[in-house]
């Protein structure tokens, strides 16, 4: 009887270990002076040293026998794809991790990340930035790879609250214009109750400093996530939403005063969380990339000219080079536990987008990734496009019509599937 009850004693505690979470940080600023991203009046200024730091805050998930590494960039947009396929070769062969959503906060005072070691396309003339490139890489790596060992038996908790007056549309005309107000938070303590690491999520361009300032930084996101930091002692890892259409708020403050304000409805919502340890574990990711027709031609030679005279000409090379034959941008779904979804995709998506998906999908909690594993410009919706305006238009939407409903119906069979829902 007695080896009995030995035997089932270390079977639920290793069953209480199967969920397990670890977090880490990485500082990710440029060390030289390289072009920023965001403002295309910048054209190809070069930075001016640094306000606040830029970093990479990582949280590794398992469950069972899956693991999935979630990282919240300070940058405009997640890296390119080549950066992200060095990224993930390097942690797969040192962690096994297979699952990775890496998204950008889209601060508009980060460095441009689209530039490659190829003539005309940066070589010769923004050599630092391509050698940024491999610094941010390592950075990223090595934040998912310390978390990954740091991990350890955990609980969670899961939830969301509507805030009223932090985000606003800024594309479109009607009376009524659609905003996500959704906060969502997750909440990760170690299995003695101590905080471990938090995931919020919000949809709000992180705009709040002028382009002609010409330093780094993480915008209203480090504010929050220092503020927050400070008062539960937790670290905090940020996912910007359904953001194309949406602004801040600027009577909340700018910069540090709405950073703060936010981080006050994070405490709150954080504190009202109980996690516990998940019953039954489980974790199922699923991804794919898409192929849409382009709405530009960037080979036409006026085009290109006109792009380049916009921005600058290597930036708008590299972009030619990648929306050759269409844009293929990429979708991911995770299914924690079934009852939290991860829904990330590749581009600035319109906020109806995330909106329609919330109440479609019927999960706990929904956080809705934009500019995550690759960046492929604006999503809006098929009526924004009939409306017109920007964000909305082919100069800066060079996807087909209707690619993010698409995309947005995809991710929610999936859920369903996942779910067991829908064969």
């Amino acid at each position: 009887m007695t080896r009995l009850l030995l035997v089932l004693s270390f079977g639920l505690t290793l069953y209480a270990q199967s969920f397990q979470a670890g977090y880490a940080r990485r500082d990710i600023t440029p060390r030289e002076a390289v072009p920023m991203w965001g403002y295309g009046s910048r054209h190809d200024a070069l930075s001016q040293g640094t306000m606040d730091p830029l970093y990479a805050d990582a949280v590794v998930i398992q469950a069972g026998d899956t693991k999935m590494a979630i990282v919240g960039l300070d940058l405009g947009r997640s890296p390119t794809d080549a950066s992200l396929e060095r990224i993930r070769e390097r942690v797969q062969k040192e962690t096994g991790i297979v699952h990775s959503f890496i998204a950008g906060s889209h601060t508009h005072h980060g460095p441009v990340l689209e530039l490659t070691d190829k003539e005309k396309r940066g070589k010769g003339r923004f050599d630092a930035a391509i050698r940024y490139y491999a610094q941010m890489e390592g950075a990223i790596a090595a934040a998912i790879i310390e978390a990954n060992s740091r991990l350890a038996p955990a609980r969670l908790a899961a939830g969301s609250a509507a805030l009223a007056g932090f985000n606003t549309n800024r594309h479109t005309k009607l009376a009524v214009k659609p905003s996500d107000r959704e906060l969502a938070v997750l909440r990760l303590d170690a299995a003695d109750g101590k905080a471990l690491a938090m995931i919020v999520n919000f949809a709000a361009h992180p705009t709040t400093l002028p382009d002609t300032t010409l330093q780094f930084s993480a915008d209203y996101v480090g504010a929050m996530k220092n503020a927050v930091s400070a008062e539960l002692r937790m670290p905090v890892v940020f996912l910007q939403g359904a953001a194309g259409d949406q602004s801040v708020n600027r009577e909340k403050g700018v910069y540090t005063e709405y950073g703060r304000a936010l981080a006050v409805e994070v405490i709150r919502l954080a504190r009202e969380l109980q996690p516990v340890a998940p019953s039954a574990p489980a974790l199922v990711v699923k991804d794919q990339r898409f192929q849409f027709p382009a709405r530009i031609d960037l080979n036409n030679p006026l085009i290109l000219q006109m792009y380049a005279k916009a921005f600058f000409p290597e930036l708008v090379e590299n972009f030619a080079d990648e929306y050759t034959g269409g844009v293929r941008p990429r979708l991911g779904v995770a299914l924690l536990n079934k009852e939290i979804a991860f829904v990330a995709g590749s581009g600035e998506f319109f906020s109806n987008h995330a909106i329609r998906l919330k109440e479609r999908a019927r999960v706990k909690t929904l956080f809705f990734l934009g500019y995550c594993n690759g960046y492929h410009q604006y999503f809006p919706t098929i009526e924004a496009i009939a409306e017109g305006g920007y964000g909305a238009d082919a100069t800066v939407s060079p996807v087909a019509p209707g690619a993010g409903e698409q995309m947005m119906n995809t991710a929610l069979l999936w859920i369903y599937q996942l779910l067991g829902k829908i064969r």
